[in-house]
């Protein structure tokens, strides 16, 4: 089974762009269905995470870039590395697990829900469905007197590794601090209190669901409806408070030192802000929902644990370094990363010969101001339209037309629109059209994978928009690309004529009379605006006056195609044949078989008799060619050319045997 999906692997890193450019830091980094959670050791060596189905715990060794083990839990549990490495399972269960396997197991009061361990005296804190917090002394080997806080239930708790305070976040929004030495609480924090703002709706009481430590005296709170709180634990209230505006539960708070930032995460995104300031830094959204964060230590890499089989590494170069052991990563993100510089023709514009020689400009090729190019070159725009100017000085007022067009153009697209062509390439669009409707009727009768048609797409809006854009059918690329004209073209042209002359019509009775000012015009008050719409008007008289030309040359053009006659030429070699044989072949095809069977019958190419069985057998004398006819002729006349020279062999038989015969 592994020898095969190594071979899908392999066939998918054939066909799919972005499966070739996937690194894979780690081999087979993934749980069968979920990861719960991750986590990774101090020395940064073993990467452990939990998950689903069936329960199981995977230790990886980043030196090997590979799984070390794999065990299998009785049910979903929590873990905490030390010399050993310590599960608490849903099931009130806690596993001791060493080197060899599995170590040790008993079992806590009530359901743990967190614990943390507390390093000076070695005492285990489980927190969980109870007010109680259960102290497990791992020197000793038995439980000792639970710590009493006022809530009803506790969510998650974590230890201060700088003096050892011990702080729980209850059910009811609040983080009680506990001293180890003396088992008393040195401190209560309302953090339920302090999340709610004027402007946050919240519907239910926030529950502390997250919490963390870092230095001596900060400390980070999660709360159930997505905010964040920063505290100082000399001050009861919140240095910042951050909302993810998600309104879903915190699920993990981290530090980093580097660059004084909070990384938090909620089941949809990571966030990852100022401590100081609150200002977002970055943030991630993955596709899948998370369960889990764990941060790398002295690092930018982030290991996420998700609802999908795969667990997920992210790699931000401005938090830190790549590890030791993928190194690799910080050479790919220097060649990667992007250059704000401008690119070398962001400030030129693409120029054929033809536009040089028209332009005056030939004297310019191998000059700095133009860069050598397969089909042209690129000139600096500035230089271009410097001499466009020169040369045409009346450009400025085509400009202007063209702007006058556009605003008509945008007024129209105001309007109620209708299903026609584009001003621009309407042959072309016409082709794509059909071309469309073609596999529309094709996906009825099979499954036909849906490509982005170009009309629709934005990227190539200006096509069919700027005549800029118009392709130019008498040009000499166009004819090596097309050499032939097919009668489909000759249809679509006939088409675009019936439309065209439809558009006409519809714009005839969409115009306003010239004496009757519009309501938009009326509202406009001052001269210039007027003289600007009467601008417009004359525009679009000389615009329709052009089409009308247009049309009539047109139509004279196709009339005298009509006229013209037809000629055919007949290859060197090959015989005239009339268009009666190919138009009667034409309407046999065209016939069902039944009636060609008659007509072959009383040709005679065709014979029908019984058979003994009861069937009927068919044969068919299929027609010769005259090719195939000269041929057997020519054939019989060489078999009777030899016959005739062809000469007996009697003489050399002997009449008298020679040579001795044995018996």
């Amino acid at each position: 089974f592994k020898w095969l999906s190594d071979r899908k692997k392999r066939a998918l890193q054939k066909k799919d762009v972005d499966v070739r450019r996937r690194i894979e830091l780690i081999q087979d980094f993934e749980m069968p269905t979920v990861c719960t959670t991750i986590k990774v050791s101090k020395d940064g060596q073993y990467i452990l995470a939990t998950g689903t189905y069936k329960p199981r715990v995977r230790c990886y060794d980043t030196y090997q870039l590979s799984l070390k083990f794999e065990r299998c839990l009785d049910s979903e549990a929590k873990f905490e590395f030390m010399k050993m490495i310590v599960f608490l399972h849903n099931d009130r269960y806690i596993e001791f697990h060493s080197q060899s396997g599995f170590y040790y197991k008993t079992r806590i009061p009530k359901f743990g829900r967190d614990f943390s361990y507390h390093y000076p005296s070695c005492d285990l804190y489980f927190v969980g469905a109870s007010s109680e917090v259960y102290r497990l002394n791992l020197e000793q080997g038995r439980y000792l007197n639970p710590l009493q806080t006022d809530a009803a239930e506790n969510n998650v708790c974590d230890i201060n590794s700088v003096h050892g305070l011990f702080a729980t976040g209850t059910i009811e929004g609040r983080v009680e601090c506990w001293d180890p030495r003396t088992r008393n609480r040195v401190g209560l924090l309302d953090c339920a209190l302090n999340s709610v703002t004027a402007d946050s709706e919240i519907n239910s009481l926030p529950t502390i669901s997250a919490l963390k430590f870092n230095g001596a005296l900060t400390m980070a709170v999660g709360t159930t409806t997505g905010q964040v709180l920063l505290y100082d634990l000399r001050s009861d209230k919140p240095l910042l408070v951050k909302d993810h505006q998600y309104g879903l539960p915190i699920k993990s708070v981290h530090f980093q030192d580097s660059l004084d930032l909070i990384l938090s995460a909620d089941s949809r995104i990571v966030k990852m802000w100022n401590k100081n300031s609150g200002k977002i830094f970055t943030s991630l959204e993955p596709e899948h929902d998370l369960n889990d964060v764990c941060l790398y230590p002295n690092s930018g890499m982030l290991l996420t644990a998700s609802e999908t089989p795969k667990m997920g590494i992210y790699y931000i170069p401005v938090l830190g370094p790549a590890p030791r052991w993928c190194s690799f990563l910080d050479n790919l993100t220097e060649e990667l990363e992007e250059n704000p510089e401008s690119t070398v023709y962001d400030d030129y514009k693409f120029v054929t010969k033809k536009d040089l020689e028209n332009l005056g400009l030939t004297h310019l090729i191998g000059s700095p101001f133009l860069r050598a190019y397969m089909h042209g070159f690129f000139m600096d725009i500035r230089l271009y339209h410097k001499v466009k100017l020169m040369v045409n000085p009346f450009a400025y007022e085509e400009y202007r037309k063209d702007k006058i067009r556009q605003k008509i153009e945008e007024t129209r697209a105001q309007r109620v629109q209708l299903k026609k062509l584009p001003k621009v390439n309407k042959e072309l669009a016409l082709k794509l059209i059909e071309e469309e409707e073609e596999k529309q009727k094709s996906t009825w009768k099979k499954k036909v994978k849906s490509l982005p048609n170009i009309l629709t797409d934005d990227r190539f809006k200006v096509m069919f928009e700027n005549p800029d854009f118009q392709v130019d059918e008498e040009s000499e690329e166009f004819r090596l690309l097309n050499p032939l004209v097919s009668k489909i073209s000759e249809k679509r042209k006939k088409k675009l004529r019936l439309l065209e002359q439809q558009e006409l019509r519809e714009k005839e009775e969409e115009e306003e009379p010239e004496g009757k000012p519009s309501d938009a015009e009326s509202s406009e008050s001052s001269d210039d605006e007027k003289a600007w719409v009467e601008e417009v008007r004359k525009q679009r008289r000389l615009l329709q006056q052009e089409e009308k030309v247009k049309r009539q040359e047109r139509l004279k053009e196709d009339q005298q195609t009509v006229l013209k006659p037809q000629f055919y030429e007949i290859k060197a070699g090959e015989e005239f044949r009339s268009f009666k044989d190919s138009a009667t072949k034409q309407k046999l095809m065209n016939k069902t078989l039944e009636d060609r069977l008659k007509i072959e019958a009383k040709n005679g190419t065709l014979s029908v008799s019984d058979t003994t069985v009861g069937s009927k057998q068919l044969t068919f004398t299929l027609k010769r060619s005259e090719q195939q006819k000269k041929q057997q002729e020519a054939e019989k006349l060489h078999r009777q050319e030899r016959k005739r020279l062809r000469r007996s062999a009697g003489h050399l038989k002997s009449r008298h045997k020679r040579g001795r015969s044995f018996h």
